[in-house]
């Protein structure tokens, strides 16, 4: 193995490829009842942060019967009961709390509409399941799943929802907000027909549109698609529906997961799996010519399939409380751009199923952003890709893997080295990565970047970096003793390694004929985001 690798890679400063738009702003997680919490209201904070464009949030549960209390892969408002003689009864108070987290922390909801209520459910045995993280995955198949089991009851309650949204934020601010209806109902999540779901969302759809007509509605959340012939079929059959019944929809969503398994000693990340979910799903849509101006939403788009799935009894969920995460993040993110633009469609977002989990211990290997308050590593690769703005740059990269490979393959054998650049009114931004999907010792890259065709004055430089050593707060952690009570002094420690770490500041580099040149090492699992502006 060689101490290092030399890669050159190019920026074309004056040759603008088209503007660039954040899909990855998107994230989404199961429990609802944690977004208020002192750590959930942090996190929604800190993903607004994140860039200029405000975060989409989405999330399972809204309308599940309940306490009110959080547990993993679970969460209730009990929004719906009905009286002795029936009658629905309405109750807000924690859709209230959820929402009113989400204006105050001016993240824009991907109102999701489900799961159905205890009243409107006619299943036999539990209403709640009770998953633990070492449990079968489909024992969360309960009594919540069930098809509502009276429509005009079920709509009546949508549109009640809709409308006091619209009275409590205001109807353009809700009008805005994008509805969806369910959540993989090709899945453990829908218990009914192909044709009951249709019908479901029909009502649904409509209920929201009566009560606020100019907001959009879509769904259906199908899993990923490539090794499920029922995602497939049911993505088919949905998409039929609507062409024939003119049915309304104004985005088309669908779910792509990747998979990790132990290799040999080490993990090995599954990214092809991944993307090639969202290219099957793609090509069914394009099936489709009617359909294909709608934008889509990946309402799940993650290296595996289930967050609260700790890594204490899953070992190939280790990759999730260190760096591999968020490189991981950044190449399917990027590859995902790549994707739409060769089935000549629109990405609208990709949600990353993954928020934080009160009462854990820390670092215990949940798809979570952040432990017990303190920023994981992948938040930084987020605030990296939070820097990239304007119109997308011509860049080059000599260990660029191609698309076809990488999603035929995955990153096995030689790494993925790439780079991705934006220019905006102020400077330009230059996100380079280097990912492999084994979560082993590798060599570095040694990068040279030539930014050309740069016009005015010397730009200044600004060098963030996620890798081992940096922006990584379970590193710190683990020097610590991996302590499950930091102290004071320790927590901050914490908090301050979670942050984004700046690794180089220049006023001023050296521009020669229009060129400038920069060199760095990068670790492989690493991110830097290099910003120059005038």
């Amino acid at each position: 193995m060689t101490s290092s690798l030399a890669v050159s890679i190019a920026v074309h400063a004056d040759r603008r490829t088209g503007p660039y738009r954040p899909l990855w702003n998107w994230f989404g997680y199961d429990e609802p009842n944690y977004t208020y919490s002192e750590h959930g209201k942090k996190l929604l904070k800190a993903l607004t942060a994140l860039s200029p464009e405000p975060p989409r949030i989405r999330t399972h549960n809204l309308l599940t019967s309940g306490d009110g209390l959080p547990a993993l892969k679970w969460g209730s408002t009990n929004a719906y009961t009905e009286d002795a003689d029936g009658k629905p009864v309405y109750d807000w108070t924690v859709i209230d709390k959820i929402f009113d987290a989400y204006v105050e922390a001016g993240n824009i909801p991907l109102v999701q509409i489900g799961f159905t209520p205890e009243a409107l459910s006619d299943a036999k045995g539990d209403y709640r399941h009770h998953w633990r993280p070492n449990d079968k995955y489909a024992t969360i198949t309960t009594g919540w799943a069930a098809p509502p089991n009276d429509l005009k009851k079920w709509g009546d309650l949508i549109e009640a929802w809709a409308r006091h949204l619209a009275e409590r934020y205001g109807r353009d601010t809700v009008e805005a907000w994008p509805w969806e209806v369910w959540n993989e109902p090709d899945g453990h999540y829908w218990t009914g027909t192909i044709p009951q779901f249709c019908e479901m969302y029909d009502v649904s759809a409509r209920a929201v549109k009566r009560a606020l007509p100019k907001a959009r509605v879509g769904g259906p959340h199908v899993c990923g698609g490539f090794a499920s012939a029922k995602a497939q079929t049911f993505l088919r059959e949905f998409l039929q529906h609507v062409v024939d019944r003119d049915s309304p929809i104004d985005f088309i969503a669908f779910h792509a997961k990747g998979n990790p398994v132990v290799w040999k000693d080490h993990v090995r990340m599954g990214v092809h799996k991944q993307l090639k979910d969202i290219d099957t799903h793609l090509g069914i849509i394009n099936e489709f010519p009617s359909l294909t101006h709608l934008p889509i939403v990946i309402g799940e788009s993650d290296p595996e399939g289930c967050a609260a799935c700790s890594a204490r009894y899953h070992p190939q969920n280790a990759y999730r409380n260190g760096p591999l995460y968020g490189v991981y993040v950044v190449e399917s993110m990027l590859r995902t751009y790549e994707l739409a633009s060769r089935a000549n469609l629109t990405i609208e977002g990709a949600v990353t199923w993954a928020f934080m989990f009160d009462d854990q211990p820390w670092f215990d290997g949940f798809r979570d952003l952040a432990t017990n308050g303190v920023d994981k590593a992948v938040l930084n690769a987020f605030r990296m890709l939070g820097m990239l703005g304007g119109d997308w740059l011509e860049t080059t990269s000599t260990h660029r893997r191609d698309l076809a490979d990488v999603v035929a393959n995955g990153v096995r054998g030689e790494p993925d080295v790439n780079v991705v650049a934006t220019r905006d009114d102020k400077g330009i931004s230059v996100l380079v990565y280097h990912y492999h999907d084994d979560d082993e010792a590798g060599p570095a890259a040694e990068v040279t970047i030539a930014v050309g065709g740069w016009t005015g004055e010397a730009p200044s430089l600004r060098h963030y970096r996620m890798d081992e050593a940096h922006s990584n707060a379970f590193a710190v952690w683990k020097a610590m003793g991996s302590p499950q009570s930091p102290t004071g002094a320790e927590y901050s420690k914490l908090e301050a390694a979670g942050q984004l770490a700046e690794i180089e500041t220049a006023g001023a580099v050296t521009v020669e004929n229009g060129t400038i040149l920069l060199r760095t090492t990068l670790p492989r699992q690493g991110v830097s985001l290099l910003r120059l502006e005038a």
